[in-house]
């Protein structure tokens, strides 16, 4: 059975794109309250996952209750086990939902668990993952000036944030855009209280995306951009092979704490870090970028 790529809530399990591809495992012990579901199934649950798959990566959002992050360590310590990867990529709760779609898509392919852990870094910085804003008065995880939060106050006013790879925030006027990626993606979006005309009318034409489709607005989207006004996008590589070059192209080492296979420099399981070795020019996470780069096709199709 292929690596467990699970997650905190059902609406970050975007559907399959293939028959291949499987389905995300939605954590009851993340979405029940520890009053409805003991410790006891927790457990439980994270025993059976791991005997049916071997390892489980867990994503869960960074903007998620400190109790649900607890309880998953919590899980994994009293486990005592070391093959509960728990990742918290700074993505906004759409991106994330791409990023595990990516994950599980190569979860069929020949990676170890530690090499498909340590990717969900480096596909990270290939979503670009934002959202049209009614307001930014709230916002606290993109860069906000002074400037934009007296604007947030006058009526109809919209915003357009880009919160991965880089920051960027633009007030929506004319033919105003978000610098987009120079690679061909596929981009999702959801609605909350804001019609989607500008992303999908906009936006989506100046990435030249290779296709817009719809998507259920994840519960976690109005307490990471602050707002329930919001249409969330995401635009990322669809296409697994792609995926599978970009991830195979990284030199790939032996974590030296738990001993599993990783790309990058640090252990998607255990946070060691790669120590650097001595006399290399550049640290293993720039290597990483850099031959990732390499591979990826360039332009906008």
């Amino acid at each position: 059975m292929p690596t467990a790529i699970a997650v905190t809530g059902p609406d970050l399990v975007l559907p399959s794109p293939d028959r291949h591809t499987p389905s995300a495992a939605v954590l009851q012990s993340a979405v029940q309250s520890s009053r409805t579901y003991s410790l006891d199934q927790a457990l439980t649950e994270m025993h059976t996952l791991i005997e049916h798959h071997g390892y489980v990566i867990i994503l869960c959002p960074a903007s998620a209750p400190p109790a649900v992050v607890q309880r998953m360590h919590a899980i994994r310590s009293v486990l005592e086990s070391d093959r509960i990867a728990i990742l918290r990529p700074d993505l906004p709760p759409l991106g994330l939902a791409v990023l595990a779609l990516q994950l599980r898509q190569l979860s069929i392919c020949d990676f170890s668990p530690g090499v498909l852990a340590s990717a969900a870094r480096l596909l990270s910085h290939y979503i670009y993952a934002g959202a049209l804003l009614g307001s930014v008065a709230k916002l606290d995880r993109v860069p906000v000036t002074l400037q934009s939060h007296a604007k947030s106050w006058v009526p109809g006013a919209q915003f357009a944030v880009l919160a991965t790879p880089r920051p960027q925030l633009i007030k929506v006027t004319g033919d105003a855009t978000l610098p987009g990626p120079g690679f061909g993606t596929k981009m999702l979006y959801a609605t909350g209280q804001l019609a989607s005309d500008w992303v999908t009318g906009t936006l989506a034409p100046a990435w030249r995306t290779q296709g817009v489709s719809e998507a259920r607005l994840p519960v976690e989207s109005a307490r990471w951009w602050a707002t329930g006004k919001l249409v969330e996008f995401a635009a990322a590589i669809p296409d697994i092979s792609l995926l599978y070059q970009l991830v195979s192209s990284v030199r790939r080492d032996d974590c030296h704490w738990c001993g599993l296979e990783l790309i990058g420099d640090r252990c998607g399981f255990c946070a060691a870090p790669l120590p650097p070795p001595p006399e290399r020019g550049a640290p293993a996470s720039a290597s990483a970028s850099a031959s990732a780069v390499r591979a990826l096709p360039r332009g906008g199709t």
